[in-house]
């Protein structure tokens, strides 16, 4: 109640200045100025509690989400950067191993390519060695084979012109003594005995 009295005292004094000053023209009444500032300041106050505190709180909400989505654009960029530069080193590195595999699959080649040659070589040239040694055993066979049809034949021929019969020791006996009278006799033993 003591604070009605005081207000009440204010209120009577500010009515009898703005009395005195009506008379005199400008009139300032402290105790509106005083009361428009409450009314002011207390629905400055309830309006900030109620509209500008919500709305302060949704800004910065928004402030921070703008904030965290900028920082999340720039990490993923960050992150697409580096990812691209791994793709570009990755993609450089399995061309590099490619190539090394290329070019030791070329050097294998070309040694098995080389080795079969070789071998190839070689399996030829004891093919030709063993058909050289076939030719010739097969050439001194058909020759042994030719002179002892020859001496067969001289034989029979030798035998009518005498008219008697020849045992087969006398009959090589005599080819042997022709044969080594024409040179030939060391070839013809070797191609009989063999």
């Amino acid at each position: 109640m003591h604070l009605l009295s005081i207000a009440a005292g204010v209120a009577g004094s500010a009515a009898a200045a703005t009395q005195a000053a009506a008379e005199n023209g400008l009139v300032i009444n402290w105790f509106w100025i005083l009361v428009s500032t409450a009314n002011f300041l207390f629905f400055f106050f309830v309006l900030y509690k109620f509209a500008f505190g919500p709305l302060n709180r949704i800004l910065e909400e928004r402030r921070k989400r703008v904030e965290d989505g900028l920082k999340d654009a720039e990490q993923a960029r960050l992150d697409r950067e580096s990812a691209e530069s791994d793709r570009a080193a990755a993609l450089q590195e399995a061309r590099r191993e490619a190539n090394e595999i290329l070019a030791r699959s070329q050097k294998v080649a070309e040694e098995s390519r080389e080795r079969d040659l070789a071998a190839t070589r070689e399996e030829l040239e004891r093919i030709r060695v063993r058909a050289s040694a076939e030719l010739e055993s097969e050439k001194q066979r058909a020759i042994a084979d030719l002179r002892a049809e020859v001496a067969d034949l001289a034989l029979r021929a030798a035998g009518k012109v005498v008219g008697e019969t020849m045992n087969d020791d006398r009959q090589r006996r005599l080819v042997q003594d022709f044969l080594t009278e024409s040179g030939t006799a060391p070839n013809a033993a070797k191609e009989r005995n063999g």
